[in-house]
């Protein structure tokens, strides 16, 4: 057993990275969860690090699951998104000491992986939108487009009068049949309506509409997916086992959507993947941004048998997504023929910017001088089990 010797956090408001360093120098790269990053720093070091420090760092999973029991009185959103960075840091290194990528380590393989293009915008015209999404197909060959509809959590209430069905029409009639069509609701909608637009959909050959309801409503989303033909997606907000375990057995949805750093990692992903297999389900994971969440997506569609069609790629630049530029060196989601590649790259197949991190807030946790908080040396013994 070789443990883990030392965790390391570079962050900002934005992104956190960790290090994970073995006690023979193998090291890997994490990431947390995006957005209120310097929250989750925190939460890492107080409640993931006293547990991991000195854990073997190859039993991923197990170490994910003894996290999970000794936090138990914590279980939600933000340890997910902490146990994120350990979980994808371990993934990188056992990559890095077998010289394999992760989606190898896995049961896959390096190799390309088709994307379809994901907008992040509703203050976007329908024809500003339905203009760069044709350009986009053309320069770099997509064959599939996601664009928004409705409000997020909207009640029924559009961005502005009309633009739902004016995107809807516009956007069908200016893409191609050689492109899949995909919407994206953010729980805008109440039944009723969702099952309204959803039709509107169907008549114009879209074939994804993802959270219709408030995703928390399995119920309402239940109720949509059995009212219509499309296919209703959904799970990237969703972290609790639980929850899971009941939305695909209800077939609440009829393609799963986990995000790998909301989930807390490949490890619980993985879970969630294999639970949809079994039922039948495909599992197109939330990519949203283009930091480590997408590259883990794109290693998990390249290894699990039930990877759904596509992997969603984000086309925002800095004036949407001004913290995603120069995270890492090279470009990894280089985009062609409408595809990305998970290359021959040992681990992730990334390296992080050493600019990046020059200019990141620094922690480190090490084996030989840490020193539990004050709850952990009361409660927790100084974090050991």
């Amino acid at each position: 057993m070789t443990r883990i010797a030392r965790l390391e956090t570079f962050h900002n408001e934005f992104v956190c990275f960790v290090r994970a360093t073995a006690e023979d120098g193998a090291f890997g790269w994490g990431q947390t969860s995006t957005y209120n990053a310097d929250i989750t720093a925190q939460v890492f070091h107080r409640q993931v690090v006293p547990w991991a420090l000195g854990a073997d760092s190859a039993d991923i999973a197990g170490l994910v699951h003894l996290i999970e029991q000794r936090e138990h009185k914590y279980p939600g959103s933000y340890r997910a998104r902490a146990l994120a960075g350990l979980d994808t840091a371990l993934w990188d290194m056992a990559g890095r000491r077998a010289g394999k990528p992760v989606a190898s380590l896995m049961g896959g393989g390096p190799g390309r992986i088709r994307a379809y293009a994901s907008s992040m915008k509703r203050d976007i015209t329908p024809k500003d939108e339905a203009d760069r999404l044709l350009r986009l197909c053309s320069e770099q060959g997509f064959t599939a487009a996601k664009w928004r509809i409705g409000a997020e959590c909207g009640e029924d209430q559009d961005e502005w009068p009309g633009r739902t069905e004016e995107i809807i029409s516009r956007l069908s009639r200016a893409l191609s049949d050689g492109i899949d069509k995909l919407v994206d609701a953010n729980s805008g909608f109440s039944v009723p309506r969702a099952i309204e637009v959803g039709r509107l959909l169907t008549n114009h050959g879209i074939g994804h509409y993802e959270e219709p309801v408030p995703y928390w409503d399995l119920e309402a989303t239940r109720a949509v997916t059995e009212a219509l033909e499309i296919d209703v997606t959904g799970g990237e907000q969703d972290w609790d086992m639980g929850t899971w375990s009941r939305m695909i057995a209800m077939k609440a949805v009829d393609v799963v959507q986990p995000d790998v750093m909301y989930m807390g990692g490949m490890a619980r992903t993985l879970q969630v993947a294999q639970m949809a297999q079994a039922a039948g389900l495909s599992c197109t994971p939330h990519s949203a941004n283009l930091s480590l969440v997408t590259m883990c997506s794109m290693h998990l569609l390249a290894a699990i048998p039930n990877a759904g069609k596509y992997l969603e790629l984000s086309i925002e630049g800095d004036d949407y997504y001004p913290w995603q530029r120069n995270l890492f060196l090279g470009q990894p989601f280089a985009v062609t023929d409408g595809h990305v590649t998970v290359s021959d790259a040992p681990g992730w197949g990334v390296e992080i910017s050493p600019a990046w991190l020059d200019r990141a807030t620094y922690t480190e946790a090490a084996v030989e001088s840490f020193r539990p908080s004050a709850y952990g040396a009361l409660y927790h013994k100084g974090g050991k089990a």
